[in-house]
């Protein structure tokens, strides 16, 4: 019973953070009605986050160094990838951002190969194609040249392709701890958000007590608990299994936006996300497939 339990512990950690992660538009739109920015709210709640991360765990800056160049990627992979995609669900629709973010699998697949060696069928090239259809459909307007697709759009699908790579480095960095790998990840989001903020000059915002209480809240526990699941469920599965168990956040975002905010899917956005996650989840049978036939 505890064995079977524990192997179920990766599952439920992703499952949790999916879940999360699918209604993390409510109160970063609700943080920035309040008053404060997309990147201050982004700085301030992973900084939170991993100043108590490093408090109760300390840190182990000597045991990055097998890591390499691997870790420095895995920092600007993951700092790019939060940012991207919460600052596309406060200012786009909820479902289509995360529509396109979840192209990931797809990504994890070519990066997979490329970084980790894993072997492509020829099917998965062609669910590989109908994944990128599925983006085009979505994406597709008369004008579309004229009118390119919006921020967010953009912003979705670099998210997606970032946290493709995160995966991708979080399973080979094997030798670094769960711990280690989560302070790299939020050391990548501090460190780009102040960039960011360097370049656009977004002043401190003002805002009430409450604004900043929230802010906090959003790192600890927020994204202190659903980081540490997410790299605890990734770091014990293979890359295009943990990237589709996640596709749940897109069921929790796609019911949380239309009952608190009312948000539907034009026929458009229905088909092609269709395909994509239909193409993410054939690409996972088949690499389950092959680990489980020992390829």
């Amino acid at each position: 019973m505890n064995v079977h339990l524990f192997g179920l512990l990766p599952l439920l950690a992703l499952l949790y953070a999916a879940t999360f992660w699918g209604l993390i538009w409510y109160p970063v739109r609700w943080l920035a009605e309040a008053g404060i920015a997309g990147l201050w709210q982004i700085l301030i709640s992973y900084a939170c986050a991993l100043l108590v991360l490093i408090l109760v765990r300390g840190v182990a800056w000597r045991r990055v160094r097998p890591g390499g160049w691997y870790a420095v990627w895995l920092v600007l992979a993951a700092g790019w990838t939060n940012i991207a995609f919460l600052l596309a669900v406060i200012g786009d629709q909820v479902v289509r951002v995360l529509i396109l973010f979840y192209l990931s699998p797809l990504w994890a697949v070519l990066l997979a190969r490329w970084l980790l060696g894993e072997r492509i069928r020829t099917v998965t090239w062609f669910m590989l194609l109908l994944g990128l259809a599925g983006a085009v459909v979505m994406l597709y307007r008369p004008d579309m040249f004229g009118d390119p697709p919006s921020r967010g759009d953009w912003l979705a699908l670099s998210a997606g392709l970032g946290f493709a790579l995160t995966n991708v480095m979080i399973r080979r960095l094997r030798m670094l701890s769960d711990t280690l790998k989560t302070q790299l990840s939020w050391i990548g989001v501090v460190l780009v958000s102040l960039v960011m903020l360097v370049l656009t000059g977004e002043p401190l915002p003002e805002a009430g007590w409450r604004g900043w209480a929230g802010v906090v809240a959003l790192g600890v526990p927020g994204f202190l608990l659903s980081t540490l699941a997410v790299v605890y469920g990734i770091s014990r599965m293979p890359v295009q299994r943990s990237s589709v168990i996640m596709l749940f956040e897109i069921v929790v975002g796609a019911l949380s936006a239309w009952w608190l905010a009312g948000e539907t899917l034009g026929w458009q956005e229905g088909l092609g996300g269709l395909m994509i996650i239909g193409a993410g989840l054939v690409a996972a049978s088949l690499d389950e497939k092959k680990v489980v036939e020992g390829e």
